[in-house]
């Protein structure tokens, strides 16, 4: 015998091979892709490619989960104005009828402001799509920077020590010349003697009261953000619109970068008076925007600080009731940037029943895409 059974398949491996599968469940939805020889695939609205994508499968149909997450989040309303104790009117958000709406947190690295996402992420604060802004300390001065002089695309095998004598920065593929921070740095430094002043002037009026928390002298990281961001003046920035809006933009580590630098040269110029950021006061105010939010929210592009300050704040209301998660992150390294939106459920960052998505993808190739499908899908008014 040869082994060869003539005329019939091999039994052990017919059985691993060709074995009977289970009935397919009824909400099983069928892997499809865009046919783009039909004519409504022609010069398709981002509403519909995103819709279609939601199909094909791996990230794709992560970009069109996110998409309805995030309009869910925008139509969401619970109580009229009307219906809530007199102590209650003053917190969380409503729309133009008076009913409660998500109050919708943002967060950006410091790398999507020095990229052209900074348009993407201004329209959205400017049409007031937004309620509060957590960013690195480069997603604040990178912002405020380019409206005083361009970054540039590079490229990202540029030499760093070629670079380096040639006074210019390297930020992935994108180029800031050294002579944008000299320009910073002459703009910010006038304010900070003004701020100084007037936390001086306070304090000799009134003593150590005046650097209680709501006081007028007690500067803050967001109450600073929202200073530079009237003093620059320029409706490319994000911060212009931000507190023109009132939408707060909170930065826990505002020091770490050339802020912190100016700040630093600052204090010999100053000494031995010195600015003071009271720290406490802004996360007391982060946790009081989450704790009075009716719903909240999450949008989530990048990782690290930005992600943990706001999914540490909705830990405070016993977890957020939607996220979306964009970045590239993997979770074998327990990085924050990585951990998937199930981990915060385990913290208490995330409500066990909300509805939440990661997209594992380049912020800047989908983030447009799901602005285009959602916030940008209708002019707004």
């Amino acid at each position: 015998m040869s082994g060869k059974e003539d005329g019939k398949k091999p039994g052990i491996a017919a059985d691993a091979v060709l074995k009977s599968s289970v009935p397919v469940p009824e909400d099983f939805v069928e892997v499809a892709g865009i046919d783009y020889s039909s004519q409504t695939a022609f010069n398709m609205r981002a509403v519909d490619l995103v819709a279609s994508m939601k199909t094909i499968g791996y990230q794709a149909s992560s970009l069109g989960k996110a998409c309805e997450i995030i309009e869910e989040m925008r139509r969401w309303r619970g109580k009229h104005i009307s219906q809530l104790e007199e102590h209650e009117r003053n917190k969380g958000k409503f729309d133009a009828e008076g009913f409660q709406r998500t109050t919708i947190f943002l967060g950006y690295t410091s790398n999507l402001i020095s990229s052209g996402l900074r348009e993407t992420i201004r329209y959205l604060v400017e049409h007031r799509f937004v309620d509060v802004l957590v960013s690195t300390a480069g997603g604040i001065e990178e912002d405020l920077i380019k409206c005083l002089a361009p970054t540039y695309l590079g490229e990202f095998s540029l030499p760093g020590k070629k670079l380096r004598d040639e006074g210019m920065n390297r930020i992935g593929n994108l180029i800031v010349p050294n002579d944008n921070y000299c320009r910073f740095e002459e703009w910010i430094v006038p304010i900070l003697d003004a701020m100084l002043q007037e936390q001086e002037t306070a304090v000799r009026a009134l003593g150590c009261d005046a650097l209680h928390h709501g006081s007028s002298a007690c500067w803050t990281p967001s109450t600073m953000i929202a200073r530079l961001g009237r003093e620059i003046n320029d409706t490319n920035s994000v911060l212009y619109w931000a507190q023109k809006n009132d939408i707060p933009v909170l930065c826990p580590a505002l020091t770490d970068g050339s802020i912190g630098d100016m700040l630093f040269f600052h204090t010999f110029k100053s000494s031995p008076e010195q600015l003071r950021l009271d720290i406490v006061a802004d996360i007391r105010k982060m946790n009081s925007l989450s704790m009075e939010a009716a719903h909240a929210g999450m949008i989530i592009l990048g990782g690290g600080l930005i992600k943990h300050h706001i999914a540490n704040a909705c830990l405070m209301r016993n977890g957020a009731d939607y996220a979306v998660y964009i970045n590239t992150g993997q979770e074998f390294d327990g990085s924050d940037a990585g951990a998937r939106p199930d981990e915060a459920v385990s913290w208490g960052k995330i409500k066990a029943d909300a509805h939440t998505t990661k997209v594992y993808a380049d912020a800047t190739i989908v983030f447009p895409l799901i602005v285009a499908a959602t916030f940008a899908s209708q002019k707004p008014n």
